[in-house]
């Protein structure tokens, strides 16, 4: 009878190791589109039934912003020059607080998908001298600018967060780490317990 309660917890073990990431990640998918869906679906304010109450469509939202975007990019890929784009840069860049916020947000997205992905140079760096490591991106080579022409930027994600930390650090304590950029941002969000 001990052996078969054994079997059984070791599968619900097994189990839940399955079960719980693909449950937390599809949990996740739906809540943020649920809620980007309810914040941007305008059909209860467009729609009303014969009754004259709002009709909600779920999906409205999403496609809204997936249209939008698809207009937006085809617009900018064919009919946006280099100089109106810049101009429009320099222009946000005139307003105190928005271009904070908008530079902010923007050099944020395109180092993730951007055509100057940032974070694609996985490095390792030596901390202390105790030979403690720790894995970041290598996002600036060059700090001569600000008064660090030896040392370069470094940015480290932190785990199971979106946040990270940037250091300055001398460049003879990195050392470019052998493996893609996704796989190093996977193993560090994981906290190393990713496959390599």
């Amino acid at each position: 009878m001990n052996k078969i309660i054994k079997s059984l917890f070791n599968y619900l073990v097994r189990g839940a190791l399955v079960i719980l990431p693909i449950a937390a990640a599809l949990f996740f998918i739906y809540w943020a589109v649920s809620k980007v869906d309810s914040a941007l679906n305008l059909s209860n304010v467009i729609w009303v039934d014969q009754t004259g109450k709002p009709v909600y469509i779920p999906g409205l939202g999403i496609l809204s912003v997936i249209v939008i975007l698809i207009v937006v990019g085809i617009i900018v890929t064919n009919f946006v020059t280099d100089s109106i784009k810049k101009w429009f840069g320099r222009w946000f860049k005139r307003l105190p607080v928005f271009n904070v916020i908008y530079t902010s947000f923007k050099d944020l997205t395109e180092a993730f998908v951007g055509d100057d992905k940032k974070f694609s140079e996985p490095v390792v760096v030596e901390v202390n001298e105790t030979g403690l490591k720790k894995i970041g991106f290598l996002t600036q080579k060059d700090l001569s600018k600000i008064g660090y022409p030896g040392d370069v930027a470094v940015y480290f994600p932190l785990s199971y967060s979106f946040a990270g930390q940037l250091c300055l650090v001398d460049s003879k304590k990195v050392k470019p780490l052998n493996m893609s950029a996704s796989d190093a941002m996977k193993f560090i969000v994981s906290g190393g317990v990713s496959h390599l």
